[in-house]
């Protein structure tokens, strides 16, 4: 399970609507220090994504056709990432149709920014390149508790989404289908696809092991107390 599991078709981006939580704060001071915060878990989820692959045991689910598709086109992964984004906002829309709420078009941004610190990341870490299975595990666990962090910041923070997880909200939109499922069978999806794209293009499995396992399962863990601890409110 992963943040998503923690927004189970909540809506979000109401910037005219204050914090029920922080009466104290403007709408526009409640908003801003909203963006921060996503801002923030954007920077940390990047670089607990370039620790992933640095790690070299497999990335996080989302992560991982991304990261499959760069070694198959040499693109950067940051740009393979975006690509995705795009095109799963652009499904969210054929699927919405015209219960699309095109303020979800925030999305877009989100994934340029998130696409070109992922980048950013693997450029500042370059020299981390563990060899021992030990020290890989010590590496990839680092990006799994970034990543939990930065999914906390995001589901805190409560105002858009990225674009795999509105996809998926989209999905139970349109079909009227439960969150958790839904989830799952994406993230299964992902996986699977990662691996007959790598095995048929790249002779064998990448960015598929166990890492893999370990991020779907820790991320949710480690990320649902700080989410806890560190509610906004309602936005």
């Amino acid at each position: 399970m992963t943040e998503t599991d923690h927004k189970n078709n909540k809506t979000h981006l109401d910037p005219a609507k204050p914090d029920a939580g922080s009466s104290a704060l403007s709408p526009r001071s409640d908003m801003a220090r909203r963006y921060a915060v996503l801002i923030m878990g954007i920077v940390i989820m990047s670089f607990g994504i370039a620790f992933c692959i640095k790690g070299d045991l497999g990335t996080t689910p989302i992560s991982s056709l991304p990261y499959v598709t760069s070694l198959m086109s040499g693109l950067t992964v940051g740009t393979t990432t975006i690509i995705l984004h795009i095109t799963l906002i652009l499904l969210q829309i054929l699927l919405l149709r015209r219960k699309y709420n095109p303020i979800q078009l925030l999305q877009l941004p989100v994934a340029l920014a998130f696409g070109w610190t992922i980048d950013l990341a693997l450029f500042i870490i370059r020299g981390v390149n563990p060899e021992s299975y030990p020290a890989r595990w010590a590496v990839c666990l680092l990006g799994t508790v970034l990543v939990s962090i930065g999914v906390a910041c995001e589901v805190i923070a409560d105002v858009v989404t990225l674009a795999g997880e509105g996809f998926v909200i989209a999905v139970t939109k349109a079909f009227h289908l439960p969150f958790p499922p839904v989830k799952i069978g994406f993230d299964v999806f992902l996986v699977a696809l990662s691996v007959v794209l790598s095995i048929t293009f790249l002779g064998g499995v990448h960015g598929v092991r166990e890492g893999t396992v370990a991020a779907a399962f820790l991320v949710g863990l480690m990320s649902k107390p700080l989410i806890r601890r560190f509610s906004l409110g309602a936005s």
